[in-house]
């Protein structure tokens, strides 16, 4: 059965805040000039925000110039940050409340709201299909197409009802060809097609390496007595010790709920590290526990970040399209904040294409003024005055990296004429299991701590089970062959989800891919030391369902 196609001008993949910022400036200059544009947001999860995981707390810079009147449309910013708390956790009791004279001031949330992004992406897809933007979710964009020239063309959707032997079921349904003059790859942090595009044109060759985080989040409902709406907690240090580091964040939202997650640096060495155990220690330390003991975990969710910044930014642009948001790099690690710049890149994007196809209606070239517009916008001079803000924290570790943060930040307002570079790939800084030192992690007490299978339910993750495994190993003799005896094969546990086991059988062992537990957040294909697993999309609709994260 052949694959249909349709024509669009524009093609975005991902209603992620870049991708539906994109849609929707598109569309409002389309509408300014009178001109007739179609724009379509393809989208795996099944329904707009089902995928989205983020803190959050959002600076409404981008909104404010997107939907000036975003407050009067209702908007989902409701909590306003009343105070900022930062700590440093010293061991298992004991923290130093840092003054607020010495915080870096990016770190600052005055003006900013705690959101549920996902709410927000839902609210953002309303206005771009009431501004004309077609939006498909549960469709999952497993292709880049080409031009006989080399320029994108477009992409495809996966096909849907292919058994796990590659075989077609009686569900079987080809994937659908859209076509574009331009397509925006909007996909968030490590996004499969993303990566291709990068490799094939090369747009990383003048970059630093990129750098990554594991952003692991849960939504408690707490007792009203200690719910403080707008309170933001932040800190680092314990249970992050030695040749990790990270950081936590609690933030008190509205109808007497709190998000608490940990976000752990995926360049750490010891390959016996389990973030997802780290985050579960974490919780029972008395600056969180305070707030979560008598109430109930409702969800939990884990996503990767792109933390690289400035330094490691690929260029954006190739022939007949855009890479965009997290996809590209564009989160603000020194502000641990995302979605405003995500939010802006996109609308940089729009622009760039809408002023291409008024010169060109064919579309399919180099939008080289892109990069003109992203130099002369604030969200260059926010990247760029921060920086130095995550070489120096690999570098000089938090205390020291700190310290020099807080001088560059505080004192020369990013400005220091000194650029730190971190260019060693986060994957290549394990050391062998050999030279390091076994953890042993807590049993989970299921109050504050609770075990890795458990916390999938709670993410509603589901997958078609007859499909082919959307996780693929390159060579499938290493995860035993190498990685066991070198690293312990630390899938086991760098995995927050339980995907990956090393299963002991009479006959020997056996690595086993449980690819349903699988939350999509791509610290697989980031971490594995011999970049032998390689994510890619499975059917649409498939992976977590995120209600309110």
């Amino acid at each position: 059965m052949a694959r249909e196609s349709m024509e669009f001008d524009v093609v975005i993949v991902g209603a992620g805040p870049a991708g539906l910022s994109a849609a929707c400036k598109l569309m409002q200059q389309a509408q300014a000039t009178e001109q007739a544009l179609t724009v379509c947001v393809v989208e795996k999860g099944s329904e707009v925000g089902a995928h989205i995981l983020s803190g959050a707390v959002v600076e409404s810079r981008a909104l404010d110039e997107l939907f000036p009147e975003w407050k009067e449309q209702g908007a989902p910013l409701n909590t306003p940050v009343v105070e900022d708390q930062i700590f440093m956790l010293k061991n298992d009791t004991a923290a130093i409340k840092v003054p607020n004279m010495f915080v870096p001031k990016t770190m600052h949330n005055h003006g900013n709201y705690i959101v549920s992004l996902g709410n927000l992406c839902r609210w953002l897809a309303e206005q771009a299909e009431q501004l004309g933007v077609e939006i498909f979710p549960g469709f999952a964009a497993s292709e880049v197409l080409y031009n006989e020239d080399g320029s994108v063309k477009g992409i495809a959707t996966g096909d849907m009802g292919v058994s796990a032997a590659g075989e077609q079921k009686d569900s079987y349904m080809p994937g659908m060809e859209l076509h574009a003059k331009y397509t925006i790859f909007s996909e968030g942090c490590r996004g499969h097609l993303g990566k291709e595009l990068i490799a094939r044109y090369d747009l990383a060759a003048q970059s630093d390496a990129q750098h990554y985080g594991l952003g692991i989040k849960e939504l408690w409902d707490i007792d009203p007595d200690k719910h403080q709406p707008g309170l933001v907690l932040h800190g680092s240090g314990w249970p992050l010790t030695g040749e990790s580091s990270g950081g936590f964040f609690l933030y008190h939202t509205e109808n007497n709920q709190v998000v608490v997650g940990l976000i752990v640096d995926l360049n750490y060495k010891n390959p016996y590290l389990s973030p997802f155990d780290e985050f579960q220690k974490l919780k029972h330390h008395p600056v969180l526990k305070q707030y979560l003991d008598g109430g109930k975990r409702v969800s939990y969710g884990a996503r990767a970040i792109t933390k690289g910044g400035f330094n490691a930014l690929p260029k954006m642009t190739f022939p007949g399209g855009i890479v965009a948001g997290c996809n590209a790099g564009t989160l603000n690690f020194s502000k641990i904040k995302g979605t405003h710049t995500a939010m802006k890149s996109g609308m940089l994007a729009a622009e760039a294409i809408f002023d291409a196809l008024q010169s060109s209606s064919a579309g399919g070239e180099d939008l080289n003024s892109f990069a003109d517009k992203f130099k002369a916008s604030w969200l260059y001079d926010e990247l760029f005055s921060s920086k130095n803000f995550g070489p120096a924290m690999h570098k000089f570790g938090p205390l020291l990296g700190g310290a020099f943060n807080f001088i560059d930040q505080n004192l020369f307002s990013g400005k220091l004429p000194v650029t730190l570079h971190d260019d060693h790939e986060d994957f290549a800084q394990l050391k062998p299991a050999a030279a390091c030192e076994q953890i042993t992690y807590p049993k989970p007490d299921g109050v504050l701590s609770f075990d890795k299978l458990s916390s999938v339910f709670l993410s509603n993750t589901n997958h078609e089970e007859d499909q082919p495994c959307h996780l693929q190993l390159k060579d499938p003799s290493i995860p035993l062959g190498s990685n066991l005896e070198r690293f312990a094969e630390p899938a086991q546990r760098y995995c927050p989800a339980g995907v990956y086991e090393v299963i002991e059988e009479a006959e020997g062992k056996r690595f086993q891919i449980n690819s349903q537990n699988c939350v999509h957040c791509k610290t697989c294909d980031i971490k594995d030391p011999a970049q032998n697993i390689r994510w890619v999309v499975p059917e649409g609709t498939g992976g977590p369902n995120y209600p309110n994260m």
